[in-house]
């Protein structure tokens, strides 16, 4: 057997960690493997689904069935599915793609590494904090918590991945220290949901003391926060972020709706005041803070008023960043079991339509700001004649990009001091 692997991770950011961890032991164990190939390397793959949404289901099993067809022309010889897709319809890809070795769930995937073996397998404790970083050496994703307590109506998270689960601090600040010595710089903090840290382990909300703890670790240059939910926000985080210089001045919080009637379907457990206060308070704790939004159109419910709602509140809050989603009913889900899905996709699109318009328009007046301005900039890559980079306003892959021409050669993975000399609604151009 090729000890060879092509290894391809969908979906989210939380699904790449789990990559990161199974390569380096897939590493450790003498295989040779390449994270998302554009051509065919050895004659195993493994694929890291998602199962969040109906098009990341539908291309997570395209990318199953498409290796299926190489196996069956005896172009692959193992094929074996991991992460959420597998651990939420096991039993039904079982059945429906037989040219799949094995399953595993979103928790039993170190298995994988046994069952290439054909021998027992434990993660040696002395690399279990250890990656293999994909995304360069010099930014990193830290994964704080898995599953969910959260009971929104529409959202099948807590049916793939179960309750909330902390991981212990510890092992946390100990595994941020591991990637420093190898570089990295830049720490992407994430959990489906990141407020309720600590409750269930230490049973109080521990982030802002996580946070801060975080941002003492010696060469952590940026800590970026991602998936705050808005119900019972600690408030203590705001000042543990005005505090430090490294803690990006940036929250990605997923409000989803304005309107007390959709928050109320939605099962949010906030009101819309309640929402307003809570941005009026971070922005004025935190200034110049850049806070990133997802909204979700079209619910089972959401009457046209509301909708103008949302879009007048859009304009109001001018968010810096914003995504929109338009419903999609999820099997299992409150809203599936109790709401008729009567809103047609082409008015959920209408509406998704309508709000990113508005926010074209927001983000273009945003990003002016910058024009003639000096910001700190961290290099991604080079593309042609632009170095493509990001401010510490901007989380990789979603936000907006800062373009460079440049005389001299910069580093991939190093920061500089840039000035801004142009703008689109979506990108900065600027020099160094």
């Amino acid at each position: 057997m090729s000890r060879k692997i092509d290894f391809i991770t969908l979906g989210c950011a939380k699904n790449l960690v789990d990559s990161e961890y199974l390569l380096k032991q897939l590493e450790l164990a003498n295989f040779q493997c390449y994270h998302n190939p554009t051509t065919t390397h050895g004659d195993i793959a493994i694929v890291n689904t998602c199962g969040f949404i109906l098009d990341a289901q539908q291309e997570s099993i395209q990318t199953i069935l498409q290796l299926g067809e190489l196996k069956k022309r005896n172009k692959l010889n193992r094929l074996y599915v991991m992460g959420c897709l597998s651990e939420r319809f096991k039993a039904d890809l079982q059945a429906e793609i037989p040219e799949v070795d094995a399953f595993f769930g979103k928790f039993n995937y170190m298995d994988i590494v046994a069952e290439l073996l054909s021998e027992p397998f434990s993660v040696n404790p002395a690399f279990a904090c250890q990656r293999t970083l994909t995304n360069g050496k010099f930014s990193a994703y830290i994964k704080i918590a898995e599953g969910c307590d959260r009971t929104c109506s529409y959202c099948a998270i807590p049916l793939m991945v179960g309750k909330y689960k902390s991981r212990p601090q510890e092992e946390i600040i100990q595994e941020m220290h591991w990637l420093v010595s190898q570089g990295v710089k830049e720490f992407n903090v994430v959990a489906q949901d990141i407020c309720y840290y600590g409750l269930d382990l230490y049973h109080e909300q521990r982030l802002p003391y996580l946070v801060e703890q975080m941002a003492q670790i010696e060469g952590v240059q940026w800590l970026r926060l991602h998936y705050a939910y808005p119900t019972n926000f600690p408030i203590a985080l705001l000042d543990v972020m005005a505090k430090y210089d490294n803690i990006c001045k940036y929250l990605d919080i997923p409000f989803q709706h304005c309107s007390d009637n959709v928050l109320q379907l939605m099962r949010r457990h906030i009101s819309a005041q309640e929402q307003n206060d809570l941005i009026h308070l971070i922005r004025q704790k935190v200034p110049n803070i850049c806070l990133r939004t997802t909204l979700l159109v079209g619910h089972p419910g959401e009457a046209e008023e509301d909708f103008l709602q949302l879009l007048a509140w859009v304009k109001e809050m001018k968010f810096e960043h914003l995504g929109v989603f338009t419903y999609c009913e999820e099997q299992g889900t409150f809203s599936q079991q109790n709401y008729k899905d009567s809103i047609p996709q082409t008015e959920k699109e209408r509406r998704k339509e309508r709000i990113m318009e508005a926010q074209e328009t927001i983000s273009l007046q945003y990003m002016q700001t910058f024009v003639v301005k000096r910001v700190k900039i961290l290099v991604e890559k080079k593309e042609k004649k632009y170095y493509l980079c990001r401010t510490e306003f901007d989380s990789p892959e979603v936000d907006c990009e800062v373009m460079i021409e440049s005389e001299k050669k910069l580093q991939i993975g190093d920061f500089y001091e840039a000035k801004i000399n142009d703008c689109e609604p979506f990108v900065l151009y600027g020099t160094i």
